[in-house]
C-alpha cells in the first residue's frame, strides 16, 4: 500500500483539532465514520491519486469501473481533506440528526456513486458537443461533488432560509448555483463539472425521482431498515424540530433538533468555511513555486502526476 509522505499537515491538524473541539460524542455515528473513512485513506491511500480519480477515459473506455468507488474518498492534500471534512462535520450533523444514521448512510453510499456517474456523463457530453477530447482525459477526485449533492438536501430542509455569500443573502434555493459560480470564479482548478454533478445528484433527490427509488430499492432490499419518514414543524428561525413515522406501524419519536449548531462545528459556518476557501486559493494563486494541487475536486494531468512524483514513496 502506497503511504504519503510524513509532511506536516496542518490541514489534517485542524480538521483533527475541529472534530475534538466538537467533540466525538456530539458526531452521529455515519458522518464521524465518514470523516474517520476520508482521514485514513488520505493517511493510508489503496492506490495513488493517478489510480483513484475518474475520467471518461479510465473508467468507460479502459472499464477501470473501481475508480467511481475510490474518487470519492481520496484528496490531492490535507488542505483539500480539510475543507471537505469540516463542510461533511457540519452538514453531517443536520442532516444525520434529522434523517437518522440507517438512511443517512444510505444517502451517503448512493450520492458518492450516483455523482461520479453524472460526472462522467457530463464530461463524455462536453467531449461531444464541444468536438473536444481532453474532457475524456479530464480526471477527478475528492469528496466535494457529494458535498454539492448533500447541500441541496440541506438547504431543501430550511425553506425561505438566506445564506450569506461573500458578504451577499442569498435565498437557499440559489444558494448551491451562486457557490458554483463562485468557486470557480475564484479557484478555477476546480472541476466545474464534478461540483455541477453533485447539484444534479442532490436536485434528482429533492425533485426527481431519487428517493422514491431509494425508498422502493430499500423496501426490496432490506424488510427492517426502518428509514424514517418525518414531518417538519417550523418557527421564524426555519425548521426546529420533527416526528418521525416508521413504516410498518412502527412507533415514532419526537426529537428536538439543535437550534444553533455552532455548539457543533466550533462556530465556523458553512460561508466562513466557503470564504476560508477562497482566501486560501487566492493566496496559493500568489506563491506559485512548489504549490500543491488546488483543492477541491479536479486535478489536471500535470498535477496528478506532480501528486505521485512527490506525495507517494517510491513513485
Amino acid at each position: 500500500m502506497q503511504r504519503r509522505s510524513r509532511g506536516i499537515n496542518i490541514g489534517l491538524i485542524l480538521l483533527l483539532s475541529q472534530i475534538f473541539h466538537v467533540g466525538i460524542n456530539n458526531i452521529p455515528p455515519v458522518t464521524l465514520a465518514t470523516l474517520a473513512l476520508n482521514t485514513w485513506l488520505f493517511l493510508n491511500p489503496v492506490k495513488p491519486l493517478f489510480d483513484s480519480c475518474i475520467s471518461v477515459e479510465k473508467c468507460y473506455q479502459q472499464k477501470d469501473w473501481q475508480r467511481l468507488l475510490l474518487s470519492p474518498f481520496h484528496h490531492a492534500d490535507d488542505w483539500h481533506l480539510y475543507f471537505n471534512m469540516a463542510s461533511m462535520l457540519w452538514k453531517g450533523i443536520n442532516l444525520e440528526r434529522r434523517l437518522g444514521s440507517r438512511w443517512f448512510a444510505y444517502i451517503i453510499a448512493t450520492f458518492s456513486l450516483l455523482t461520479g456517474v453524472v460526472y462522467l456523463l457530463l464530461e463524455s457530453s462536453l467531449a461531444a458537443f464541444l468536438d473536444e477530447p481532453d474532457f475524456r482525459r479530464t480526471c477527478a477526485v475528492g469528496f466535494s461533488g457529494v458535498l454539492f449533492a448533500l447541500k441541496v438536501l440541506n438547504n431543501h430542509y430550511c425553506p425561505g432560509c438566506f445564506v450569506n455569500i461573500l458578504g451577499l443573502p442569498v435565498p437557499n434555493r440559489y444558494a448551491c448555483w451562486v457557490e458554483l459560480v463562485a468557486i470557480h470564479f475564484f479557484t478555477p482548478g476546480t472541476s466545474f463539472a464534478g461540483h455541477l454533478a453533485g447539484i444534479l445528484v442532490g436536485l434528482m433527490y429533492t425533485q426527481g425521482p431519487l428517493k422514491k427509488i431509494m425508498e422502493t430499492c430499500a423496501g426490496i432490499f432490506s424488510s427492517d431498515i426502518g428509514y424514517p419518514r418525518q414531518q417538519y414543524y417550523f418557527n421564524n428561525s426555519g425548521s426546529s424540530g420533527y416526528q418521525d413515522h416508521y413504516p410498518r406501524g412502527r412507533p415514532g419519536h419526537y426529537e428536538e433538533a439543535p437550534r444553533n449548531y455552532d455548539a457543533y462545528t466550533a462556530g465556523l459556518s458553512e460561508e466562513e468555511q466557503l470564504e476560508r476557501a477562497l482566501r486560501a486559493s487566492l493566496w496559493d494563486q500568489g506563491n506559485t513555486s512548489n504549490n500543491p494541487p488546488p483543492y477541491g475536486f479536479h486535478l489536471s494531468p500535470e498535477e496528478m502526476r506532480r501528486q505521485r512524483l512527490h506525495r507517494f514513496d517510491g513513485q
